[in-house]
């Protein structure tokens, strides 16, 4: 028994051909969706980025308690389970973020990792000199300017599709692929960064959406409202389209080789993503300053389980990224320990079994958001301080560097919770928390709305979703001041 995950960061699930997009060239999704299982209700859990890759090792939410950060001394880590079971699990990534400080705990509980550098602003190549061109861009308005430079450093390095991370990546996960194929219980990870922005991207994907764009070089949408005309917006759309059938390309690659060598008979596939993007929609560019729309929660899950065969079928069961973990480890007969909360999805897969009411996510000290798969109920902070907010961590660390000292000054020693085996934890003042309260509790009905445009007064929903959320976040053993900060309780 063998189990590829191909990966992508912020891949839009309307904006694939399997669930309804008609404008966007990306025959090897719909291709993936011909051989596997499409799951119609797949929410996030824990965003952004590395809290995402927490609840995939762990299989529960990372949110509640603390964000963004490394793996944690107490954390039960999916792949070094399966690593201490005899399975062998590898990761090929150029998700630069893995070996920043605030994630530099995942790629070791593997037993081997690639890395492919280069994305983004990634500190990577250092060139001085005036070699490197900046255009007259937008993006250094976006951005602060060392990040906007180093990723012109960074493109002027790789100008040609073979020297792009995202190629490197899926090159190398097909080596591995190549190499290992004969041998069993492995567990690969291939996961790029693509199609997170910046859209950097060769001509020839660009060349599939022509458009009419007159304005200085833009990729990089930064979060905040839209300002831009109607014409700009498309223009990004377009330029992430292009990145996303770049990443269909590479899919692609996966697919035909298990096609060569007969994976599909002893081989799970997993094709997901951590969280989508906004582009425009709700008035919006990018994600974690405003509210978590469906267009960042609701993502695409492709699954084939060899077990039972099951290809060409949609599932409408409400499932989670804290799934995955438990997923993968039942199908390598492993038990799943203690702490997990996600759920194994065989039988969701076979006969569309259901595994919960409905499912938490959110990002630390911003909405709690509960889904029942009908409701999307936003629960906002009751102060407009956002108070009482911490972190619960041992390893206090933010994206990019660790915690200062100043904000270690006044730490406190929690009690443990229910899943840090006994263990205390600092108890760290969240100041301000991570997004802003503005916008207050929304409920929204997905059936009768499904573009989330108009929230809804319906007293009945709100006290059944409300039921969903405090029972849901009592069964995460949620810190007691999260409900105090909801307004909730406990």
């Amino acid at each position: 028994m063998k189990a590829i995950m191909v990966m992508f960061d912020s891949l839009n699930r309307h904006m694939l051909p399997p669930y309804g997009c008609d404008w966007l060239h990306a025959p090897n999704f719909e291709r993936l969706a011909r051989r596997t299982v499409t799951f119609d209700n797949s929410y996030a859990g824990s965003l952004p980025c590395m809290p995402a890759r927490r609840d995939i090792h762990t299989g529960r939410y990372n949110f509640l308690h603390r964000s963004w950060g490394p793996m944690e001394p107490f954390d039960d880590s999916m792949p070094q389970i399966l690593k201490k079971n005899g399975c062998y699990s590898h990761i090929a990534s150029d998700h630069y973020h893995y070996w920043e400080d605030g994630g530099c705990t995942y790629h070791t509980r593997y037993n081997s990792w690639e890395i492919s550098r280069g994305q983004e602003g990634d500190p990577w190549l250092a060139d001085l000199t005036d070699n490197v061109t900046i255009p007259e861009s937008r993006n250094s308005r976006n951005k602060g300017w060392d990040m906007h430079r180093q990723d012109w450093v960074n493109r002027f390095y790789m100008q040609e599709e073979a020297q792009m991370p995202q190629a490197k990546t899926f090159a190398r996960g097909l080596e591995f692929i190549r190499t290992n194929h004969g041998a069993d219980k492995w567990f690969l990870q291939i996961e790029t960064f693509d199609p997170h922005e910046p859209y950097y991207v060769p001509q020839k994907y660009l060349d599939l959406y022509p458009h009419d764009y007159d304005g200085p070089h833009w990729d990089w949408p930064q979060y905040r409202r839209v300002t831009e005309t109607p014409e700009d917006v498309q223009h990004m759309r377009c330029v992430n389209a292009a990145l996303i059938s770049m990443c269909d390309h590479y899919l692609g690659e996966v697919l035909d080789l298990m096609d060569e060598l007969d994976l599909w008979r002893d081989t799970m596939l997993i094709v997901n993503t951590d969280h989508g993007f906004l582009l425009g929609e709700h008035d919006w560019w990018g994600k974690c300053r405003q509210p978590f729309y469906n267009e960042v929660a609701h993502t695409p899950l492709f699954i084939w389980d060899p077990r039972c065969g099951i290809m060409g079928e949609h599932r409408t069961s409400l499932v989670q990224t804290i799934d995955l973990a438990p997923t993968l480890l039942e199908y390598f007969g492993i038990d799943l320990t203690p702490d997990v909360a996600g759920h194994p999805l065989r039988d969701t897969i076979a006969k569309d079994t259901s595994v919960r009411e409905a499912g938490l996510f959110g990002m630390h000290g911003a909405h709690v958001n509960v889904t029942d798969g009908r409701y999307v109920y936003m629960r906002g902070a009751a102060r407009p301080d956002n108070s009482p907010l911490y972190n619960y961590t041992l390893m206090p660390t933010h994206m990019r560097r660790m915690f200062s000292v100043d904000e270690l000054s006044d730490i406190q020693l929690a009690e443990p919770f229910s899943f840090t085996k006994g263990c205390r934890t600092m108890k760290i003042e969240s100041r301000g928390g991570e997004a802003p309260q503005e916008f207050g509790t929304m409920l929204f009905d997905l059936e009768n709305d499904p573009g989330q445009e108009n929230p809804i007064d319906a007293p009945a929903a709100e006290e059944r979703m409300i039921g969903h959320l405090v029972r849901l976040m009592k069964d995460s053993d949620a810190p007691e001041e999260q409900f105090d900060r909801l307004g909730l309780e406990a």
